[in-house]
């Protein structure tokens, strides 16, 4: 597994702030990210690196024993969907133990080189990719060559601000593979549009938003993204009543802070391997993962919350919570362990619910809206 040495630079404290673990260090994490956190966050992340080195020890004995490629073999989806299910008449007892293998590793974490072979299989991408000729993308990415529309504009307008401090993400190449990626997919989905190996990344692109995420998450009025924070807050009330109960008599809306987990898949919010692990789950296990962590995340300061009166300091909990949870096993133990079972029929059921209330405000939006331009 590759290694990553730091150079941290550590920043001068405040005036009666001494203290060495208050200290502020900024450095490049495994993935090119510059972090910055105090000296106990630096300590968290050497643990978890360490956790990785033996984690991929683990995945490297299994290749050995199985086969290199044992997780690319039919399995029993996780997710929900229709990728890799296996009649129960069919089902060998080898491919029950691989699915249930393969799962208690994912959430344990990939480690990083084997992440996108193992994302493209269990994600479904590499069998939506087989649907199609192999020189599918590269004539896509001709095709669109040079073309401009909404999207390719929104797309040009946005790239400079995506993880600007990222020295790859914002070069003159990186730029370039992460737009023809973009732009390519805008045209596969016109309905979509944009919204923010290059092969591969495609692949993962089309399967996140067209097979995993909620439909309309990302189309212009956003239905899905209303309907996953409807069912976010009916989920709040269910697992954390007293927490729901308490932001509700203080008239505090979740979705001032949730909506950005969803849209943005924690990549704005969590530190890079934090949000990576949750991805890992995410492609193996359906977006079920982003309300077990939302939950989660409430969860964990739920002594917190309910002792404040202000809005502000709210959000301000939260985002300081999440941005400081360096270890993603403390998360993902806390998300699956103490938030408890939630299936993805049983979300399933609550977003048909959610989705005819949320067309239906809709509708009413934009009829008011045409009577205000018919009025004028």
């Amino acid at each position: 597994m590759p290694t990553t040495t730091h150079t941290i630079r550590y920043s001068t404290p405040r005036k009666g702030h001494a203290n060495a673990h208050q200290l502020l260090a900024k450095f490049e994490d495994l993935y090119g990210f510059m972090v910055e956190g105090n000296v106990d966050d630096v300590n968290v992340l050497n643990d978890v690196r360490e956790r990785m080195r033996e984690q991929g020890r683990v995945w490297w004995a299994l290749e050995a024993s199985k086969g290199a490629n044992w997780y690319l073999q039919p399995r029993i989806s996780s997710n929900g969907g229709s990728e890799g299910v296996i009649s129960v008449t069919s089902l060998k007892l080898s491919v029950l133990t691989n699915t249930i293998t393969l799962r208690r590793l994912i959430r344990k974490g990939v480690p990083p080189v084997l992440r996108p072979k193992v994302w493209l299989s269990v994600s479904g991408a590499a069998k939506k990719r087989s649907t199609v000729p192999e020189t599918y993308y590269d004539e896509l990415i001709r095709a669109t060559e040079g073309k401009t529309t909404p999207a390719t504009l929104q797309i040009d307008h946005d790239l400079p601000r995506t993880f600007p401090c990222h020295s790859w993400l914002n070069s003159e190449e990186g730029q370039a593979s992460l737009r023809r990626v973009l732009v390519g997919y805008s045209f596969r989905d016109s309905e979509v549009g944009y919204c923010q190996t290059e092969e591969d990344a495609f692949w993962m692109l089309a399967v996140l938003l067209e097979n995993v995420l909620v439909n309309d998450c990302y189309t212009d009025n956003l239905s899905g993204c209303h309907v996953e924070q409807r069912v976010f807050k009916d989920l709040l009330a269910k697992k954390c009543p007293r927490i729901a109960a308490h932001l509700e008599a203080m008239g505090f809306d979740v979705s001032l802070v949730a909506t950005e987990w969803f849209l943005c898949l924690f990549s704005k919010t969590l530190p890079s391997e934090t949000t990576l692990r949750v991805w890992d789950v995410l492609f193996n296990e359906g977006a079920k993962v982003l309300f077990h962590v939302a939950l989660a995340i409430f969860k964990m300061r739920e002594d917190d919350l309910l002792r404040i009166q202000h809005i502000g300091d709210v959000i301000d909990i939260l985002q300081t919570t999440a941005h400081h949870l360096y270890d993603p096993d403390e998360l993902l133990t806390f998300a699956f362990d103490k938030i408890g079972s939630m299936t993805t029929n049983t979300i399933t059921k609550e977003r048909k619910k959610q989705e005819t209330v949320v067309m239906a405000e809709l509708d009413q939006r934009i009829r008011r809206l045409s009577s205000l331009k018919m009025d004028g």
